[in-house]
């Protein structure tokens, strides 16, 4: 038997799974016990498993085809443990050499110990309050959600829920173990059983905790040692998913161990907590892509006023009373769209597409002018406009740019994150030639196209786990080889990736032979022959949710006369309503090679314009990257005119 088995569920944090498991092994030693260590990696699509083997033979890893959440994957090495005691560990996670041994010794000489959490610091050394938990009544949650928690950290009332009024720096019961470290006596497990599979991610420590409690026993904190815990890095927090699942781990712990009136009253609360912290991440996520646009559109409706004033009092014009309110918005919103369509708000920051959007935004409002001569927006007036649009939209980007990057060079961003698609050989040729070549890019690794497991440092991972790799390794260009691969396997992965922060490239099959001197053939020489599908690009983008909002509006208002020509009716009005909700697009790709990561579904696709037909994959995936590469407005157009009688069709 051994005297400690610890148990660390993964996923996609490789390199802090790294960590942990280097910690582990010095701890271990110091325990000078038997002890073994169990990873479960929940399908990540970074190299964690690789990295494993080949770091870490003692570690007996379990490698799961999708993510079956943090409970059941846990209890997959639970039933397999044969310690003494089993430590849950979060992959995040660094623990002291002596942890192990001190938490031995203190539920070794406390046979009463269920449980056992330590001193939590985060990766900056602060102090973690969720080191030690109180049970999160319906009213410890409505403290914490108002935040009278913040505000009273350390009363006994208000801060329940970190157990604020207790020393943290002191050895004592409390109510709920952390889940990032939860120190557990094996034979209370086989009394009061494993995790909980019903909650998926949140809440199992809640409830294994209660029921440890529950079964005569206590949990301790225990601050004589302590562990750095990075918090989250395995998950996703302030998605309206999170949000969610978190409330809704909390509804069945309470329906779970409280019943009659109580579970109705807690459900209650709880209901009422999703309700309001969804309402809070909807609105946070509608506000902050408008952030830049109201900063803008502020100073805008200020300056305009400010003129207002000045014309009045020194050149005497007379304005009509509904100016402030109705003429001025309508010139910022002008303005404002101008810029937008013109890409002013892009990034990196173009000087050339700002100044257009002024540019014709100043048409517009003059235009606005000569139309609504009752507005008096005269031509000294929308000058003045103008200038006090630039001045002062553009002396807020470069506020904004100096106080971020502390220099004036707008569009300035830091390195792009880039990584190679070929073999090993190919691709460890391209990252040292683009390290020694340029410091403007971060060379993360490369992409096997065989689907060959390899052990090299820089190996992130298999090409059918590309888009997984983007999104853990935040990477924001993708070189591919064409040595490795063809011109049409690349357009579908750029197809299937529809992502339009990432870039791509082809470097030539016959790259070793182009020259290398960065001095006379700049980098972006070298490996550029830069790709591009015209659906992805950003102005494209614009303009093809512009027309799906115009059109979908046109379609309800000639609706009486449209829909008689559409076969299925009831469809065409909810199909109108997913577009304008930005929920689909009229037309778009006929599918793309990882279903999972498609973004946005589509009423029409390239095949409705023709008869029906059954085409054969290869031709599928052909007519999908012929649209994506010539894509216009006039493609959409054409397709929904011929295939006008499917826009009832079920998405």
């Amino acid at each position: 038997m051994k005297k400690l088995s610890v148990i660390i569920v993964s996923y996609n944090v490789c390199y802090y799974l790294e960590q942990a498991l280097l910690s582990v092994r010095k701890a271990i030693t110091k325990l000078n016990a038997p002890a073994e260590v169990f990873v479960v990696d929940n399908s990540s699509g970074d190299n964690s498993v690789a990295r494993v083997r080949q770091r870490f033979p003692e570690v007996t890893l379990i490698v799961n085809n999708q993510n079956l959440g943090f409970a059941k994957a846990n209890n997959q090495a639970l039933r397999q443990a044969t310690g003494e005691y089993v430590l849950l560990l979060n992959p995040d996670t660094v623990v002291e050499e002596d942890t192990f041994l001190k938490c031995c010794n203190f539920m070794d000489q406390h046979p009463e110990a269920g449980g056992l959490g330590v001193k939590m610091l985060n990766g900056t050394g602060h102090y973690l309050p969720e080191s030690k938990r109180g049970l999160p009544t319906p009213w410890v949650g409505f403290y914490k959600l108002t935040g009278l928690t913040s505000l009273f950290p350390q009363s006994e009332k208000f801060a329940r829920y970190y157990l604020g009024h207790l020393d943290k720096n002191k050895s004592q019961e409390v109510e709920v173990l952390a889940g990032a470290f939860m120190f557990l006596r094996c034979s209370v497990l086989t009394q009061v059983g494993l995790l909980d599979e019903a909650f998926f991610m949140y809440g199992e420590d809640i409830d294994l905790s209660y029921r440890i409690r529950q079964a005569g026993f206590k949990n301790f904190y225990f601050p004589e040692t302590r562990i750095i815990h990075y918090k989250g890095k395995s998950t996703r927090h302030g998605s309206l998913n999170y949000v969610y699942v978190f409330y809704n781990a909390m509804a069945i712990f309470y329906r779970k161990h409280f019943s009659g009136r109580s579970a109705s009253y807690y459900s209650f609360f709880i209901q009422l907590a999703i309700v309001l912290r969804a309402g809070v991440s909807v609105l946070g996520r509608l506000v902050n892509p408008l952030l830049p646009f109201l900063d803008d559109a502020a100073l805008l409706f200020a300056g305009l006023v400010g003129l207002k004033i000045i014309f009045e009092q020194r050149l005497k014009t007379v304005f009509p009373e509904y100016f402030v309110i109705l003429v001025v918005p309508v010139a910022v919103f002008l303005w404002i769209s101008a810029i937008y369509f013109n890409g002013g708000y892009e990034k990196p920051f173009k000087l050339a597409r700002f100044f257009r959007g002024i540019f014709f935004g100043t048409i517009l409002v003059a235009a606005l002018g000569s139309f609504w001569p009752e507005a008096n927006l005269s031509d000294t007036f929308i000058l003045a406009g103008g200038s006090w649009a630039i001045l002062a939209l553009l002396g807020k980007r470069l506020v904004y740019q100096y106080g971020q990057y502390k220099n004036l060079k707008l569009g300035f961003q830091p390195r792009k994150r880039v990584a190679v698609v070929g073999s090993e050989p190919e691709s460890k040729s391209v990252l040292q030639l683009l390290k020694q070549a340029n410091n403007d890019f971060k060379m993360v690794g490369f992409v096997s196209p065989s689907g060959e497991k390899r052990a090299a440092k820089e190996y992130l991972g298999e090409l059918s786990q590309l888009n997984d790799i983007i999104q853990v390794q935040k990477l924001n260009e993708i070189i591919f080889c064409a040595k490795d691969l063809t011109v049409s396997q690349i357009y579908e992965w750029m197809v299937a990736i529809n992502n339009n922060a990432v870039q791509y490239r082809i470097l030539p099959e016959d790259s070793e032979n182009l020259p290398i001197n960065k001095a006379h053939y700049p980098i972006t020489d070298y490996y550029a022959l830069p790709l591009e599908l015209k659906l992805f690009r950003k102005e494209q983008v614009r303009y093809k949710a512009l027309l799906d909002f115009l059109l979908a509006l046109t379609f309800l208002v000639l609706s009486p006369a449209l829909i008689w020509l559409v076969q299925r009716k009831a469809g065409f009005f909810w199909n109108c309503w997913l577009v304008l909700s930005r929920q689909c697009s009229w037309v778009g790709l006929h599918h793309t090679l990882d279903q999972h990561y498609r973004k946005h579904k589509a009423v029409l696709t390239p095949l409705d314009q023709f008869a029906p037909n059954r085409f054969d994959e290869q031709t599928i995936r052909q007519m999908d990257v012929l649209y994506a590469q010539k894509y216009s407005v006039r493609s959409d157009v054409k397709i929904i005119l011929k295939a006008f009688r499917y826009l009832g069709r079920k998405v």
